[in-house]
This record gives C-alpha cells, sequence and structure tokens, in this order.
C-alpha cells in the first residue's frame, strides 16, 4: 500500500487472548497480559514504520471492570507502568499519544501519569496513538448526545467531534480484532460505522508486524464502497 494513503489510514485494534495465550502455555494470565503490553511495543512501531497515520488500542473497556479485582489491578499497573517506560521512545519515534475512555474511575495517580504522558508526546506528527482505557463506545454517544445544544445544527461531522473531542475525528479505516473472536464489543462504534473488518485466530501475544502487514495486504484488496456503486458497475 502507498505510504501517503497509509498516513490517512486510521487502524484500530481489540486486543484479545491473552489469557487463552498463558493458559496454552501453563503460566498465569498475568503472564498473558505482561506478554499483551510487549506486543503493543513493538506493534506501535511497526506502526510508525509502516507510515499509518492513526492506531487506536482497545486496552481495558468499561466492561472489564466486571473481571475479577486481583487481575483489574495487575491491568491497571500495568497501563501505568506502559505509560511510564514508553513515553521517551514515544517522543522519539514521533508518536502523539491520547488516552480515550473515562478517567475518574481509575486508579490514584494514574490520570495524572495519563496527562503527563499526552503532554510529553503532543508534538509527535509521525502516528496518533490512542489507546482507550474504561472506554465503551454506546457511553460515548451518550455523553456526546447530552453536550447537544442545538439538535436542528446538528452534522454528521459535529455529532463525531463531540464523541471524539477532535476538531477533526477520523473513521476508522481498519479494524483489526485476535484471537478468533468476531465482534465490536464496544468499541468505537460511531467511528467504526465504515470500517473494513478483519479477524484473524492470532492471539494478541503472538501478533506482530507480519500479522499486521498481513492486515494492511487484506484492507489493500478490500473494495470500500460506502454504500454506492463502483464506476464500472454504476455504468
Amino acid at each position: 500500500m502507498q505510504s501517503n494513503l497509509l498516513s490517512k489510514l486510521h487502524v484500530g485494534i481489540i486486543m484479545d487472548g491473552n489469557g487463552r495465550w498463558a493458559q496454552a502455555r501453563g503460566l498465569s494470565r498475568g503472564r498473558g497480559h505482561e506478554a499483551g503490553v510487549e506486543t503493543v511495543q513493538q506493534v506501535v512501531e511497526a506502526a510508525v514504520d509502516q507510515g499509518i497515520g492513526t492506531l487506536s488500542l482497545y486496552a481495558f473497556s468499561s466492561d472489564n471492570w466486571r473481571r475479577p479485582s486481583a487481575e483489574v489491578a495487575l491491568l491497571m499497573r500495568l497501563l501505568s507502568r506502559y505509560l511510564r517506560s514508553e513515553v521517551a521512545k514515544l517522543v522519539e519515534n514521533g508518536v502523539r499519544l491520547k488516552v480515550i475512555g473515562r478517567r475518574d474511575r481509575l486508579p490514584g495517580g494514574m490520570a495524572a501519569e495519563i496527562t503527563r504522558a499526552e503532554t510529553a508526546t503532543a508534538s509527535g506528527t509521525k502516528l496518533d496513538l490512542r489507546i482507550a482505557i474504561d472506554y465503551s463506545g454506546r457511553d460515548a454517544i451518550l455523553q456526546a448526545a447530552s453536550r447537544i445544544s442545538c439538535p436542528d445544527d446538528l452534522t454528521r461531522d459535529g455529532f463525531a467531534r463531540l464523541i471524539t473531542g477532535e476538531l477533526e475525528a477520523r473513521d476508522v479505516d481498519l479494524l483489526i480484532r485476535t484471537s478468533g473472536e468476531q465482534r465490536l464489543s464496544d468499541f468505537m462504534l460511531w467511528e467504526c460505522a465504515y470500517a473494513e473488518l478483519y479477524f484473524t485466530d492470532c492471539l494478541w501475544p503472538d501478533f506482530g508486524p507480519a500479522q499486521l502487514q498481513a492486515a494492511l495486504q487484506e484492507f489493500s484488496r478490500r473494495d470500500r464502497r460506502f454504500g454506492a456503486l463502483v464506476a464500472s458497475t454504476a455504468a
């Protein structure tokens, strides 16, 4: 795929399979989540190398609070560690970080860590990295609807800006889900309206640059019509 097209591409990934990866190796679920964080590091670097414009990663959904408290605590520690340890590398690689989702329910100090990481990486221009933590697509739409002041003047673009908080909201072009599951799981529901869906049996800790490249190659073969007809068919 041409680099100028990739620079406009928004890739979303639902990272799934850490627990099953660990179980298959006789390891704890915690070790699976640790391996998953290592994969995040590799995939972010691969996205920069590929020239992708925006990469959105689903790290922790609002429904994940219902998991066992010990596992939730571990996930929060791993996310905090990533925010602290990766900032310098993100800055070096020209990556701008933004965390999407609620912050009021995060453990003490984590919201401040997020703000520091976002501020430190604000000048990045090679990749917009969005990590979804305590995120719900339905809640994002509901919150946007509650902020509507003049419904008669509302447009799709305007509503998208309310959902994302971005002046130029970018729809997801390619949504990848690992581990063989085939559902959206409440991830960026508005932004994925016309996303190309790519499902792979690969468990997230085994997903790497080669698997990302395979997904991009498959995407390049898709015929995206957005509800219209291609010129040859319309003729």
